[in-house]
């Protein structure tokens, strides 16, 4: 007998799938970052995991995002070639109704970051379509459905290389980790496609995230293919670099390396690396045509019994409102700080558009002297909310602008995630800056530090404009100081010094 899959059932599961992922961590994710705490033995990365943690379980309980960053819907289908569909709208449409009623739901309005016209006005669509849809037929008489929502922060980091045939595959995998630094929000998954075609890799490698985290159970047991002896090899390796949670140094950079292969040509070696990170987001359902897929909320006992609160005895308070350059040049990297006060808010667009109005000699509309930024672009409020979930984006891509606004709007400092690259580095030093580094993947804990918000610039970039955010005990720390000395290099370099003679055991 024929399947038939209705459109609103395949339109509802999509929605549903959407909100789902946006606020529960898949179960073998949150196992696994729990037992990376367990083992975690750098204070400063034990105490971001379990920030991230305490997002996590706030975020199931008010149904809110794990991150501000609530990405871009890829959808993958494994239609059954016995299934028919009782529809008048095209697989793209009806993803891409589901994924437009799951990002404006008002209960739990999602930020819409896709924006059109990628290469000249890079317009946002407003509800997060089109979704990237990918579609295999193969036998059988049901629909298999994977939801992924994939945050910038991560995809960003994607690699790919055609190595030749006898070239080391670990080799380019070790070398090119380091590389991606902290913008990925470690720690998460890596996901390898090794051979086809270049297009046939990046394929793998993101369907390759999509499986069970099960490294520990494949440890116990051991390989039992070259696949398995590679994700084996991989994780204790990358693991062993010491770059750790956030950047910041520690015993866990990856909590599974997940691997799937393809043949290829007898002169090629195509190979794909692409993260997935604290916010990992994907749920699997299938469709057999008797209605929509339900999809069990995992129980809030399976959360492990950490709750992070500020650290009031070992943190420094600082009043933002009163705040010195004399005051940001005795802070130190890997200091955590609590910040209480007004700040401003901005990010790619807003700082593009600062670039421009000061190139053209305008006043700017808002004034930066002795003020600290926030890299954010955080999600709508729903209810009584002062603001969404507003984590810090990645730092890196201001780069470019933070001579600019140091040397010419008297910005003090700034906030964000990951690390700063060599010319901001010497852009702080030479200012007498600072740059502080907030969790990636804590949004919704972090949003409960901002008590007020007020729109005050460029309003027509929406999620990208900039506010003044009133904060209270907001947590960050210190990740370059006015000295140039960046936590983010001295981290990673004594964890990987320390990990050889750390005796670790698996939790």
């Amino acid at each position: 007998m024929t399947t038939v899959i209705r459109q609103d059932d395949f339109i509802t599961s999509i929605f549903d799938a959407f909100q789902f992922i946006s606020y529960y961590h898949p179960l073998d994710y949150l196992q696994a970052l729990a037992r990376a705490y367990a083992r975690e033995q750098n204070p400063a990365a034990k105490d971001a995991i379990a920030q991230i943690l305490t997002n996590s379980r706030m975020c199931a309980q008010g149904k809110r995002p794990i991150c501000q960053d609530t990405g871009i819907a890829v959808v993958f289908l494994k239609i059954g070639m016995d299934v028919r569909w009782d529809a008048t709208m095209s697989l793209q449409e009806m993803v891409d109704e589901g994924v437009r009623r799951a990002y404006l739901h008002p209960d739990n309005k999602l930020r819409a970051s896709v924006l059109l016209d990628p290469a000249g006005q890079r317009v946002n669509s407003r509800d997060n379509t089109p979704a990237v849809v990918h579609v295999e037929m193969v036998p059988g008489d049901k629909v298999e459905v994977i939801c992924a929502a994939k945050g910038g922060g991560s995809e960003n980091k994607a690699k790919f290389v055609m190595l030749n045939p006898s070239d080391s595959i670990v080799e380019w995998v070790l070398n090119t980790v380091p590389t991606m630094g902290a913008g990925w929000c470690p720690p998460g998954i890596l996901g390898l496609g090794i051979g086809g075609t270049p297009e046939k890799a990046m394929l793998l490698a993101k369907e390759a995230l999509m499986a069970p985290v099960d490294i520990d159970e494949l440890i116990a047991r051991g390989p039992a293919n070259r696949i398995e002896e590679l994700r084996l090899e991989l994780y204790e390796k990358i693991n062993a670099l010491g770059i750790g949670a956030q950047g910041l140094g520690g015993l866990t950079t990856v909590v599974d390396v997940k691997i799937r292969d393809y043949p290829t040509h007898a002169a090629s070696l195509p190979v794909a690396m692409i993260p997935n990170c604290a916010a990992t987001r994907h749920v699997h359902f299938t469709l057999d045509g008797s209605g929509p897929a339900h999809l069990e909320p995992p129980p809030l006992s399976a959360w492990p019994d950490v709750e992070w609160r500020p650290d009031v005895e070992n943190s420094l308070r600082v009043n933002l409102d009163t705040l010195t350059r004399e005051e940001i040049a005795s802070w130190r990297p890997g200091q955590t700080l609590l910040l209480t006060g007004k700040l401003l808010t901005g990010r790619d667009a807003a700082h593009k558009r600062i670039a421009d109005l000061l190139a053209r000699g305008e006043r700017l509309p808002v004034d930066f002297t002795n003020r600290v930024i926030y890299y954010v672009g955080p999600v709508d409020p729903v209810g009584d909310e002062v603001v969404g979930p507003a984590g810090p984006t990645t730092a890196t891509r201001m780069d470019k602008f933070t001579e600019m606004m140091l040397e010419k709007t008297g910005l003090i400092a700034m906030i964000g995630k990951a690390e700063r690259g060599p010319a901001a580095i010497e852009a702080i030093k030479k200012h007498r800056s600072c740059y502080l580094m907030a969790v990636g993947g804590a949004a919704y804990l972090v949003s409960k530090a901002i008590k007020a918000a007020r729109l005050v610039a460029f309003a027509d970039l929406g999620m990208e404009a900039i506010y003044e955010f009133e904060v209270k005990d907001m947590p960050v720390t210190v990740a370059v100081d006015a000295r140039g000395v960046s936590v983010h290099e001295t981290g990673p370099r004594e964890w990987r010094m320390k990990i050889g003679k750390i005796p670790v055991t698996q939790a």
